[in-house]
């Protein structure tokens, strides 16, 4: 189909783009090196604690799914929010500023299938950044026996929410030509909806329930625990393609606008 070959062509020409400059270089390398300073910190405190004389009254603790990859996912997730408005922040405020993107719709492509490569390179990053993370917890069954299950659950998870945070900065980055701007939109609206549930105490019992089901940080929570329950899926994606949705909104209305 015509929709598939352009987005194809398009997304080539955005992992292009990325490794020709530094921007994917140095997000994957920061990544990488704070996940590894994650799981290493965190391997010799479950050494430490393990060899504790007091370890025998509280060895339910020590499994390395709550020990290990609950706080190294976690923090993981952390850092995901200070580097991907930073990776999607030039989708297309670069494009708008620098005039590419009037010629880019010169040609025969349509709005959706531009914002389908840029949303599909920028996931293709965030899914390279956890692949290179996949020596890191080698070690751990080199060294022991843990579940594969809860890696698998927290991998997902993570991806899950990656994508919803490219498809966030990816609306932020249409409606802005600056690119420090579409980051600073994009990470103040992924704080926003980071801690959006720390006021439901103040807002009464049906209000806590809302404003828990629109955080991002109570979603990602079950898949740390190495639980995935289908609601938790189903917001990653409803919240992924709204979105878009609102991306393509944004990039259609700009466009109009300019003719």
């Amino acid at each position: 189909m015509q929709f598939f070959h352009n987005v194809w062509v398009l997304y080539k020409k955005e992992m292009k783009t990325y490794f020709t400059s530094p921007i994917a270089y140095a997000i994957l390398t920061i990544f990488l090196v704070i996940a590894g300073f994650f799981y290493y910190s965190n391997i010799l405190d479950y050494m430490m604690a393990s060899m504790s004389p007091y370890s025998q009254y509280y060895m339910e603790y020590f499994n390395i799914g709550a020990y290990i990859l609950r706080p190294v996912f976690g923090n993981l997730s952390v850092i995901m929010l200070f580097l991907l408005p930073i990776l999607t922040m030039r989708l297309i405020a670069e494009e708008r500023n620098s005039g590419t993107l009037r010629l880019l719709l010169s040609y025969p492509v349509r709005d959706i299938e531009i914002i389908a490569a840029k949303f599909t390179s920028a996931v293709s990053i965030v899914f390279l950044m956890f692949l290179l993370t996949f020596p890191l917890p080698l070690f751990l069954f080199i060294a022991a026996d843990p579940d594969v299950g809860p890696f698998i659950t927290n991998y997902v998870g993570l991806f899950l929410l990656g994508s919803a945070f490219v498809s966030l900065g990816l609306f932020a980055s249409s409606v802005t030509e600056r690119q420090v701007v579409a980051a600073v939109i994009s990470f103040g609206m992924l704080i926003l909806f980071w801690v959006i549930n720390w006021i439901g105490k103040f807002v009464g019992q049906t209000g806590e329930t809302i404003l828990n089901e629109i955080s991002i940080l109570s979603h990602i929570d079950n898949f740390t625990k190495g639980v995935i329950f289908t609601h938790d899926i189903i917001y990653y994606l409803l919240f992924t393609f709204f979105f878009l949705f609102l991306s393509l909104v944004a990039m259609e209305s700009r466009t109009w606008r300019s003719k």
